[in-house]
């Protein structure tokens, strides 16, 4: 057992002892069923903190030879597969993380040295018939598969974390890409080769150097979907346990939305990293953040591309904005269009993107105050910043059923924030949504909402913990008063839709004038027991 070579399990274990451990082992069942075929390479992309590293240590632990890691496994769900027993402990493995390597060495050249060099070492301890003179990693493996027969299992964590720390220098990503693929592309003693980062496969020039991968995504993870990431069943679970309500715990961590198959439902995936520390904690709170600065996300949003901005703040009222994926070039430095940002932002973990209608939106609560801390104190931004701030005012006003003050604040986010194209009800919404944007501390907004007989404009459901705040109905009307839209609410009957709430229901009627430039507003209260 070597430090990269057959590392064993120890890290496992301490996963496993952890307080809080969620079983991912039946990604052992899928990645068995590659071993030995033309789909033997496996790239999976996931944000930071998505238990990729975890991951690969299940994996070492599970495949390593001169090891019986049996007791480990047996209890797990991988226990009850039927290529379990077969690939268990049966494996020449090799274990590395790149981001280990680079921070020890001054340049890419001296890293893939220091890297060929350790594993060599360890090569040569388990297979001393091979010959001493040989110092490339590639020819190494080749002449001990010659002699064995025995494919290894090549395991490679943060294998992009070049692309981020040496963002700007080509030269250095196209050394480091041809060692990747001279090292494991068309290559016998390759039984299985799985690497795990943030960013999809680099490429270059006109082909991928590593196009033999197949790349599991954010935005195409399909079968890998379910392993990186908590599901929407086992956050249930965890909550149960831990006796914390679900539904806030959704509102925080979920909306990461992955299409697994054409066939099959998309699944809704949690961050991993949050539910655990909020578990831990027996609090909801903003704990992936603290892993990274928002400043990093600050850096691209300030980018400026037409209509990036735009998108920003419509994703920040709650909207989603189509993108087009097929233009971002895989790198963190290459940007052509607003689209490019926004992709790269999906695969930081920033949006989420809607395979079905290729849309992005901001996936919860904690991601959306990572927004706000980015904003904040930026000049290009203060406007956007200080209608978000003005919201917990205008959320009071409303509660206390001041119409002429919530006009007002409606009045000035929209004058603020004047680069949302106002000249529709869909466009009103945005405004109202962003207005209201600190309501989202305690509802849950949805627009559209079917009453039977139309569509309620904007609604606001207050979440479990939260069930001393009134219900919020909105109906918006362009072009007519207030009191249409009003009228409009009881006509329709679309109270019916929030029957639970009669006695805590409030309905609001908003309307715009073009020619008065201003928004008109009427409140009341709906006392029905």
């Amino acid at each position: 057992m070597g430090s990269y070579l057959n590392p064993g399990s120890d890290n496992f274990q301490k996963d496993l002892r952890s307080r809080i451990y969620v079983d991912k082992s039946e990604l052992i069942a899928e990645l068995n069923e590659l071993i030995d075929t033309t789909q033997r390479f496996v790239c999976v992309s996931r944000p930071r903190r998505f238990g990729k590293t975890m991951a690969a240590n299940m994996l070492a632990a599970y495949y390593s030879c001169n090891l019986d890691t049996s007791e480990l496994f047996e209890h797990l769900k991988i226990g009850n597969h039927p290529s379990y027993k077969e690939h268990l402990n049966q494996h020449m493995v090799i274990q590395l993380n790149i981001q280990e390597f680079l921070s020890e060495n001054d340049s890419v050249a001296e890293m893939l040295d220091d890297l060929q060099s350790e594993v060599i070492d360890e090569l040569r301890e388990a297979y001393p018939e091979v010959m001493k003179d040989k110092k490339s990693l590639p020819r190494v493996m080749k002449k001990i598969y010659a002699l064995t027969k025995q494919p290894f299992i090549i395991l490679i964590d943060e294998w992009d974390c070049l692309f981020r720390e040496y963002k700007d220098d080509g030269d250095s990503q196209k050394i480091y890409l041809d060692f990747l693929r001279n090292w494991l592309k068309d290559k016998a003693y390759v039984g299985l080769a799985y690497m795990t980062g943030i960013l999809p496969i680099k490429k270059y020039g006109t082909h991928s150097a590593l196009n033999m991968f197949t790349e599991y995504s954010v935005s195409s993870p399909r079968r890998m979907a379910p392993y990186f990431g908590f599901t929407e069943e086992e956050v249930r679970e965890l909550c149960e346990k831990y006796r914390m309500n679900f539904e806030e715990a959704k509102a925080w961590y979920d909306g990461y939305t992955l299409k697994v198959s054409t066939k099959l439902p998309c699944i809704s995936i949690y961050n991993p990293k949050s539910v655990v520390e909020a578990m831990s904690c027996e609090d909801f709170g903003t704990y992936w953040n603290q892993t990274e600065t928002y400043e990093a996300l600050k850096i691209y949003i300030e980018m400026n591309y037409d209509g990036l901005k735009d998108s920003i703040v419509e994703l920040l009222a709650g909207g989603s904005v189509h993108i087009d994926t097929g233009t971002f070039t895989n790198d963190m430095t290459t940007f052509t269009s607003r689209d490019d940002v926004l992709t790269l932002l999906v695969h930081l973990g920033y949006l989420t993107y809607e395979a079905g209608s290729k849309t992005v939106r901001i996936p919860n609560k904690e991601v959306a105050q990572e927004y706000v801390n980015s904003i904040k104190n930026t000049a290009r931004w203060s406007a956007v910043a200080k209608a978000v701030e003005d919201s917990r005012n205008l959320l009071q006003s409303l509660w206390n059923m001041d119409a002429d003050a919530v006009a007002q604040g409606i009045d000035r986010t929209h004058q603020e924030v004047s680069i949302l194209q106002y000249n529709d009800e869909n466009a009103l919404s945005y405004t109202i949504s962003l207005a209201f944007y600190y309501a989202r501390e305690y509802y849950t907004v949805i627009r559209e909402l079917p009453t039977g007989k139309g569509f309620a404009d904007v609604c606001f459901f207050p979440r479990k913990m939260h069930l001393d705040k009134p219900a919020l109905l909105i109906e918006l009307k362009w072009e007519k008063s207030a009191e249409t839209a009003m009228t409009q609410i009881k006509k329709k009957n679309y109270p019916d839709a929030l029957r639970e709430y009669r006695g805590n229901l409030i309905l609001v009627g908003i309307s715009y004038s073009k020619v008065t430039k201003s928004h008109e507003c009427v409140i009341e209260k709906l006392e029905i027991s």
